[in-house]
C-alpha cells in the first residue's frame, strides 16, 4: 500500500516537473528602439500648452508616467529629467532666526504663499503654517519669532486676476495682527 502511493506520487512530479523547471528569461527593450514610438520633448521644446499633453501608450501597454501625465504634472517630469526644480521644492532656511532686517524670504508665484514654521534650530516646535500674501507679505511666527516675508515672483500682471474679494462685499475675517500697530512690524 506504502510503495503504491509513492509510485502514484512518484509519476504525478514527474509529469508536472518539465513545466516547473522551464526558465524564466527577461529580456531589456530600450524604449526608443521602438520604431513607432513617439520622441519624448525635452524641456526646452516646451512652447505651448499643447506640448504638455503627452503621446500616450501604444495600444495594449500600459503607460508611464511620462507618457499619461498632462499639464504641470508633465512640466514638472520633464523638469526632473533634466534636473530643474520647476516648483523650487527646496526647504526654506532653518538654520537662523529671521528678523525684520533679515527675514527669511519665501519665493512665490502666486498671489499668496504658505510656509510652515519649525522653530530655530530645526525642529525645536511643531509645525505652525503662516499665510503671506502680496497684500501683506511679511509674517512672525507666534512661537518662536522667527520672521518670514514673501518675495513675488510671479507675472507682474495676472490676465486671469478677476478681483477676488474686493467690491463683491466681501471682507477679509480680522485678526489680532489687524490690530497692531503698523510700526511694530
Amino acid at each position: 500500500m506504502f510503495l503504491q502511493r509513492s509510485a502514484v506520487a512518484a509519476a504525478r512530479r514527474a509529469a508536472v516537473a518539465p513545466v516547473l523547471r522551464r526558465s524564466l528569461a527577461t529580456s531589456a527593450v530600450r524604449r526608443n528602439a521602438l520604431p513607432d514610438q513617439p520622441k519624448i520633448k525635452t524641456l526646452k521644446d516646451v512652447k505651448v500648452d499643447e506640448d504638455l499633453i503627452g503621446p500616450g501608450a501604444r495600444p495594449g501597454t500600459v503607460p508611464t508616467d511620462l507618457e499619461q501625465a498632462t499639464g504641470l504634472d508633465r512640466l514638472e517630469i520633464l523638469g526632473k529629467m533634466e534636473s530643474v526644480d520647476i516648483f523650487d521644492m527646496r526647504p526654506l532656511d532653518a538654520s537662523r532666526l529671521g528678523t525684520m532686517s533679515n527675514p527669511v524670504m519665501v519665493r512665490s508665484a502666486g498671489d499668496e504663499q504658505h510656509a510652515g514654521c519649525t522653530g530655530v534650530p530645526a525642529d525645536s516646535h511643531n509645525v505652525i503654517w503662516l499665510t503671506m500674501s502680496r497684500e501683506r507679505p511679511i509674517e512672525r511666527c507666534p512661537e518662536c519669532g522667527s520672521v518670514y516675508k514673501m518675495e513675488y515672483v510671479g507675472p507682474a500682471e495676472d490676465p486671469h486676476a478677476h478681483d477676488h474679494g474686493h467690491g463683491h462685499g466681501f471682507e477679509e475675517p480680522k485678526t489680532f495682527a489687524d490690530f497692531v500697530k503698523p510700526t511694530y512690524y
